[in-house]
């Protein structure tokens, strides 16, 4: 059993077609999506489509749930809560169908795979939008989850936060995967992992990030694949969103 796992597509077309492109050619049997696959870019109809003829297994991300909230109040940011997060979030939701709303809004956020053993969610096994950002944080995580196994998104940036079976408080440690590479799971350790984002990436590499678990073999494997950035760019600018949106995407950031 070989588990697809995407996170964080932010509404990037190109970049979703190049891993899903990369992923074929490598095998996989399931597909998860950790959350936001909406926010910041331009596409966002055509990556819900491409999600939702793949079958993908959905998370609800911070986006989507802010994109929600923006239209159950009937539009509208709140004071000093727009920036350009808000500018695409709006231009999104407004052009996304009732079937896509109504598909989003299915989206739980998070869930328990006993078939896979792992808790899907986008920030931490236990939160929608807090990060898993540091030793710290993933040792708050695991000393408030009892879970073996976890699959979060949100930093954008790849990696595994592992903690033995043993008081929290005595080891902790995190191994980055931003130039991709095979983590192993081995007997007695807890690990929450991250496959980095696939349409922003925030490590300085603009490539897309994904990963690939074998339950068998018990290994999360990060891929970093190349995509036409400029494709994303043009599409952000046509779309009259802010160019900041377009320019970070070249730098990974």
């Amino acid at each position: 059993m070989r588990l697809l796992v995407l996170s964080d597509i932010h509404a990037n077309a190109p970049a979703l077609e190049a891993v899903l492109a990369d992923a074929a050619g490598r095998g996989y049997d399931r597909a998860v999506m950790l959350g936001d696959a909406l926010g910041y870019g331009a596409q966002p109809a055509e990556v819900l489509a491409r999600l939702r003829g793949l079958g993908a297994e959905c998370i609800r991300g911070n986006h989507e749930q802010m994109g929600l909230d923006l239209v159950a109040r009937g539009g509208g940011w709140l004071p000093g809560s727009a920036g350009v997060v808000g500018a695409a979030l709006e231009w999104q939701f407004a052009r996304l169908c009732a079937a896509d709303l109504a598909w989003v809004a299915s989206w739980p956020d998070g869930r328990e795979d006993r078939d896979l053993g792992v808790v899907l969610r986008h920030g931490t096994p236990l939160s929608l939008d807090t990060y898993t950002d540091s030793v710290t944080a993933a040792r708050d995580a695991f000393a408030g989850w009892g879970g073996r196994l976890a699959f979060v998104g949100h930093t954008h940036l790849p990696g595994v936060y592992a903690a033995l079976h043993a008081p929290v408080g005595e080891w902790v440690k995190f191994q980055g995967l931003g130039n991709g590479g095979v983590y192993a799971l081995p007997p007695g350790v807890r690990a929450i992992c991250n496959p980095g984002s696939v349409g922003q990436p925030r490590d300085g590499d603009p490539r897309a990030s994904y990963a690939l678990f074998d339950l068998e073999r018990q290994t999360f494997e990060v891929i970093r694949v190349p995509y036409p950035v400029e494709a994303a760019q043009t599409a952000i600018l046509e779309a009259g969103l802010p160019p900041v949106l377009a320019a970070r995407l070249a730098l990974g950031r």
